[in-house]
């Protein structure tokens, strides 16, 4: 029987949404789900808000989507550079890089629900989380395609790394949209921009007030 539409809000927005709009999860399901969210940025981001998954658990699984992407990566490191990568203190530790990109996304999902809201943007806390866990587990699938690609045909991982920078834009800009209802994404594309200088910026001023130094000091 072919599925029925209705429609659903998300961030003060109404959406044509079908029957099966909530997240299945299993890997066949959330990987074609990855697809069409690439496909479809706004209805993709709608499904992930329409599961309304508990914030307990979209910590965890942001947690684990973290994790298997750092040890994929430090693997591919230690691979291709036969263990040069881990002269670098921050590589070397895959804690250490656990712990600096799970912090980087914390702040991420403080920033999407908190300078979202002073914009006039009416997303809950919890839709940020569930759609920064969702960017996250979309791009970790890109990276496997990455890595792949990496063994078999290297300029093509290159290739795959610059589409995944746009891809990564794409999709927060789609997200934040859904998320707070904002109708214009050139306005939250530079929101975004703006956001993500002054968050670096303010964030390299208190790691060298407590004399930190930044990974740019260090060569990998």
């Amino acid at each position: 029987m072919a599925a029925t539409s209705r429609d659903t809000t998300a961030g003060g927005m109404t959406h044509r949404m079908t029957d099966d709009a909530p997240l299945e999860f299993t890997p066949r399901a959330l990987v074609a789900a990855a697809v069409q969210t690439i496909r479809n940025p706004r209805e993709g981001a709608v499904r992930v808000i329409r599961t309304g998954l508990p914030v307990p658990v979209l910590w965890t699984m942001l947690a684990a989507v973290v994790s298997a992407s750092v040890v994929m990566g430090q693997g591919t490191l230690i691979v291709t550079t036969q263990g040069g990568a881990l002269a670098n203190p921050y590589l070397a530790n895959p804690l250490v890089m656990c712990a600096i990109q799970l912090g980087l996304l914390v702040v991420m999902v403080y920033a999407i629900h908190t300078i979202g809201g002073w914009m006039g943007g009416q997303g809950a806390f919890e839709d940020s989380l569930a759609l920064v866990v969702w960017l996250q587990f979309v791009m970790a699938c890109l990276q496997v395609v990455q890595t792949a690609a990496l063994f078999v045909l290297p300029p093509v991982a290159d290739v795959i790394g610059l589409v995944g920078l746009v891809l990564f834009l794409w999709l927060l800009t789609h997200f934040i949209a859904a998320a707070h209802g904002f109708r214009s994404l050139g306005m939250v594309f530079v929101m975004i921009l703006v956001s993500a200088f002054g968050i670096t910026f303010v964030m390299s001023l208190v790691l060298a007030l407590f004399g930190i130094a930044s990974p740019g000091d260090f060569n990998v």
